[in-house]
């Protein structure tokens, strides 16, 4: 199915998509691992499951097409394909498409992807495929139904939010249909941002993208690599269970189940759960949302 027909099915009814996130597994671990992570998403109902793509597109991204097609076909679940495009070339890209077809693969999610090691932001500039802008056309044209990310703090590479949201439209203009934001743990920077994407001329979904902090040197890394601010709320559970794994682990659930209520009361077009392949974490959420 594809993920453009879920939210107008959903707007239509007043619903909101529930969705999540896994990653495939990595180093030596064989494809059980994902199938045993799936059949408890399956249990959940989520109205879809993005896959991740090894930043570069290397590691485990060989992985992506075959889950997301086992989620769909041995589990009934509508998938989402990340691809990064930063190290693509056009017959790679090629190659790509081919493989997901085969798979079975109807969504995609387009990604520039980090840059690989090495690389600076003039090298980046010169690739065939720089933006994830550049990338979406040529999926579209394949037959995908593409998303995107989106930003609401901004990409950490952009001080400037305006112009994310300009880079944002830039990717609605190319044929993205929809779009999940990046982790954030301010639900204000989502509304604020929200308005902004509406003033813009943003048009298609946008899906609230949650991921709830199960340790100090997990957030520490989140918010180095992605940009996002840290509330004075978050502050204060990190210093209250600083010398408590357990407690913060629970603490840290519970802060994303209240973002995930807050944002559904707040009418978000979609909430997304990035469940760092925890069923504990979907199902906490799943659990605050349609109680």
């Amino acid at each position: 199915m594809k993920v453009a027909d879920i939210f107008s099915s959903a707007k239509a009814t007043g619903a909101q998509p529930i969705s999540f996130e896994m990653f495939p597994p990595k180093g030596e671990l064989t494809l059980e691992h994902a199938r045993e992570v799936a059949e408890q998403f399956q249990d959940l109902h989520p109205d879809f499951v993005s896959v991740t793509y090894s930043a570069g597109g290397s590691g485990n991204s060989g992985a992506t097409a075959k889950i997301a097609s086992m989620l769909t076909h041995d589990f009934d679940i509508t998938s989402v394909a990340h691809l990064t495009c930063i190290s693509l070339t056009h017959d790679e890209l090629q190659r790509k498409i081919d493989e997901m077809r085969q798979a079975g693969v109807e969504n995609v999610l387009a990604l520039r992807g980090d840059l690989p090691q090495g690389t600076n932001a003039a090298d980046a500039a010169r690739a065939e495929y720089p933006y994830a802008k550049d990338l979406i056309p040529t999926l579209v044209d394949a037959g995908f139904c593409v998303g995107a990310a989106a930003y609401p703090e901004g990409h950490i590479t952009c001080e400037n939010l305006e112009l994310s949201v300009e880079h944002l439209k830039q990717k609605q203009d190319a044929g993205a249909s929809f779009f999940v934001t990046q982790l954030f743990f301010d639900n204000e920077c989502f509304f604020r941002f929200r308005e902004m994407a509406d003033r813009a001329g943003i048009t298609v979904p946008i899906t609230a993208g949650i991921m709830p902090f199960m340790s100090k040197q997990q957030i520490s890394r989140m918010v180095f690599m992605c940009g996002a601010s840290l509330p004075s709320p978050v502050i204060k559970l990190l210093a209250k269970y600083e010398d408590n794994p357990d407690a913060l682990r629970e603490a840290g659930i519970e802060y994303a189940c209240r973002q995930l209520e807050g944002l559904r009361d707040a009418d978000a077009d979609g909430l997304h759960i990035y469940t760092m392949n925890r069923p504990s974490v979907a199902r906490a959420a799943i659990e605050a949302l349609r109680k």
